[in-house]
């Protein structure tokens, strides 16, 4: 696969302070990476490194073929989406008033604007000034600002704040569908359940520094938390701490028909083998660790090594 992003060693140091320390990243054409961090841990200097908006102290920064701060800017831009965190538009202008400016600017065909406006179900409020636009529908303006042009490489800060349930499932399908089309996506957000189905990655940062990078299967197998078994049926008669001769093993019963085990992952095998000879046992869930999980392991593991950083 190509890379469309790669940045070796690199550091920014502003005003004494060091927002990035020695980053070594990697994204490749098509894949969806989750940046991962506390406030203040560099995600949103990373994404405005490779926007060309910050120019790294230190290190070596590639964005489609080139240096996004440098004479490959103008045409970089052109194969860019970007949502911010906080959209602001002219408030005066309609929906539709809003998207014929930026496919201006990014030398775009109009007719792009209603199909747009249709797909983040914005349609029928198309003509109605922005300022009427409740935070949800902002969003979703600027989520269609972001996607004119068919960006080769799409950055999302926080992007479904203000979307209700149903908008948000809606904007993952998208960012599945730019996917599959060929399209790169680095998206932050501070919701990992409602992210960790729809990604490639995810580089977990603190400090400014990488903590971990790597798909959830990778960072699981790095991380060797334990995972959660249940099981079903008709259990109530069962002492389940003593069924067990691994002092590794936590056995919490919920009620009378389901119980909760805490296993290491090396034992996994056995303790299914087990449950499927257990009388009583009618079903068997396998709960691996989720993006929140390991998101706050590794998070942990960097505030030691950081004494001075906040939790």
């Amino acid at each position: 696969m190509t890379a469309l992003i790669e940045l070796r060693d690199v550091s920014l140091r502003q005003a004494g302070l060091t927002r990035l320390d020695g980053l070594d990243l990697r994204v490749e054409e098509g894949e969806v990476l989750a940046l991962l961090g506390h406030n203040g841990a560099g995600k949103t200097t990373t994404m405005k490194l490779i926007l060309g908006l910050l120019t790294p102290s230190g290190g070596h920064l590639e964005v489609l073929g080139g240096r996004p701060d440098g004479r490959h800017a103008e045409a970089l831009r052109r194969h860019l989406g970007y949502l911010p965190e906080n959209v602001s538009f002219y408030e005066q202008l309609s929906g539709r008033e809003v998207l014929r400016f930026f496919a201006r600017l990014k030398r775009v065909a109009a007719g792009q604007v209603n199909e747009l406006l249709e797909r983040v179900g914005l349609a029928q409020a198309a003509e109605r000034r922005v300022k009427t636009y409740s935070k949800g529908m902002r969003q979703r303006l600027g989520l269609a600002q972001a996607l004119l042009g068919a960006p080769r490489l799409l950055l999302l800060d926080e992007p479904t704040t203000g979307l209700d349930p149903a908008a948000t499932r809606d904007f993952y399908d998208t960012v599945r569908e730019l996917s599959e089309r060929g399209c790169t996506v680095l998206l932050s957000s501070h919701v990992l359940p409602g992210v960790e189905p729809y990604i490639d990655r995810a580089l977990i940062l603190g400090g400014g520094q990488r903590l971990a990078l790597g798909s959830l299967e990778a960072l699981r197998d790095e991380a060797a938390l334990p995972l959660t078994i249940r099981a079903r049926g008709r259990l109530a008669d069962q002492d389940w701490q003593a069924h067990w001769d691994d002092a590794r093993i936590v056995a919490s019963p919920l009620n009378g028909h389901e119980v909760s085990l805490s296993v290491p992952p090396e034992t996994k095998l056995a303790v299914l083998r087990r449950l499927t000879a257990t009388p009583g046992v009618e079903d068997i869930e396998l709960q691996p660790p989720s993006l929140e999980t390991l998101y706050a392991h590794f998070s942990r593991l960097g505030a030691r090594e950081r004494p001075g950083d906040a939790p």
